[in-house]
This record gives structure tokens, sequence and C-alpha cells, in this order.
């Protein structure tokens, strides 16, 4: 139980450090716009949608595990 303890803040972690880079590299392609953008753009903005529900899981997830103890 300790190692989930230790595990799951930095699985949190890495998990919101994703949804950042992938959210700061969607806002600057739009504001270069160009080629990039328009092959990438969209697919960046679902990708950062289905990062922040992995985070939001991974969070609610912990919270109810350390309340359980």
């Amino acid at each position: 139980m300790e190692a989930l303890q230790a595990v799951f803040p930095m699985l949190i972690i890495v998990a919101l450090a994703a949804v950042l880079i992938v959210l700061l590299t969607g806002v600057f392609s739009m504001l270069r716009g160009g080629r990039f953008n328009k092959l990438y753009g969209n697919k960046l903005m679902r990708l950062r949608v289905a990062l922040q529900g992995v985070a939001v899981v991974l969070i609610v997830v912990y919270v109810a595990f350390i309340r359980g103890t």
C-alpha cells in the first residue's frame, strides 16, 4: 500500500505535465498557424482532452485511496 502512495503522486505529476506540454504545443501551433496547425491542431486538442481525463481519473482514485486508509 505504501508503494501506491508513493507512485500515484508521481503518475499524477507526469499526467499533468503531459497535459501542459500538449496544451502549450497546441496553443503555439494555433498562434503560428500554417501547415503544422492544419495537420495536428485538432489532434493535439483531442489528445489534451484525453490526457486531462486520465489526470482527473488518477486524482480521483488517489483521493479515494487516501480517504479509505
